[in-house]
């Protein structure tokens, strides 16, 4: 798919934008459902949605069907893995905690790829970026608090999330741009698809519900049919995670990673906002700092990570 008229670094950073403001509303819905439904119901919804706005849409736009037949799918298939484990302890989160704190907490992934960026791409991270990494996983545990009066241990969910996001941005890296962004989101959707079918054949009946955590609650309740209204938004959430899914690939596809990943967090301001408005949750002090030293953390990494791209 081509885009005529827009130099792509600036292409780049709109598709970004629009992804996460895309994918912070879907958090904002997902948490909203959650009291109602199981998770493995609505990402299996949002996930058939998805997957047929990709075929329908992306996919023919990109060049047609037989792109789909990928010499790497194995990688695909591992890398759509990666993201549904980490969209799984994301939103399983989301249950127990205000969601601007796991929305800042999942945010210490791109430290995280700084780090894994080393044993696997073989790169190296001078004193100043390994300095901002501690910066920003101090952060994480600024607003975790492990030990303390406040401490939840679905804090560590986004944590596990963000590790699983960092794997796939490896993966990502790994098929560059020989593969359409339309590729990339149908083998991520079909992963998404596989994993929500085996969850409602091995708890869709609410055999192990019952125990009275909202995070376990929300990933073993029994599937249940959704009113009108409902369902309504479990498939605008699949469409517009369609687009969301291929704008963020496409993003990284077509523009510097080091110049894109800073505006990702917008997702931060843009959860708090959710929080406060939709969720009459407020970010105590603490909350507030660590998502400062997360912030700036990662956009000084991202911004030491372009420069030395450019170099």
């Amino acid at each position: 798919m081509k885009w005529p008229h827009v130099p792509q670094r600036l292409l780049g950073i709109l598709c970004v934008i629009c992804a996460v403001t895309i994918f912070s509303t879907q958090d904002m819905a997902i948490k909203w459902l959650s009291g109602g439904y199981p998770l493995h119901e609505i990402v299996f919804i949002r996930a058939a949605v998805a997957i047929c706005v990709t075929l329908l849409v992306f996919v023919p736009l990109e060049g047609g069907y037989t792109n789909l037949l990928s010499k790497r799918w194995r990688l695909h298939m591992l890398r759509g893995f990666a993201i549904v484990v980490g969209n799984m302890c994301f939103f399983t989160a989301l249950a127990s905690l205000p969601l601007a704190e796991t929305v800042a907490i999942f945010f210490t992934a791109p430290l995280m790829i700084t780090l894994l960026a080393v044993p696997l791409l073989g790169e190296t991270i001078s004193w100043r970026r390994m300095t901002a990494v501690l910066i920003g996983l101090l952060g994480a545990l600024v607003i975790i608090r492990p030990g303390g009066a406040t401490f939840q241990y679905a804090a560590i969910l986004p944590l596990v999330a963000a590790f699983a996001y960092s794997c796939m941005q490896m993966m990502t890296r790994k098929l560059g741009m020989a593969e359409k962004a339309s590729v990339m989101a149908f083998y991520i959707q079909l992963m998404f698809l596989l994993a929500s079918s085996t969850f409602w054949i091995i708890a869709g009946d609410g055999r192990f519900a019952g125990g009275g955590n909202p995070s376990i609650e929300f990933l073993l309740r029994a599937w249940v049919w959704p009113n009108s209204g409902d369902m309504a938004i479990m498939c605008a959430i699949g469409f517009f995670n369609a687009f969301g899914g291929y704008l963020i690939s496409q993003g990284y596809r077509i523009s510097e990673a080091g110049l894109v990943a800073p505006f990702e967090y917008i997702a931060i301001p843009l959860s708090v906002f959710w929080s406060l408005f939709m969720f009459a949750e407020r970010p105590d002090q603490w909350t507030w700092i660590g998502i400062s030293l997360i912030c700036g953390a990662g956009i000084y990494v991202a911004y030491r990570e372009g420069r030395r791209v450019r170099r």
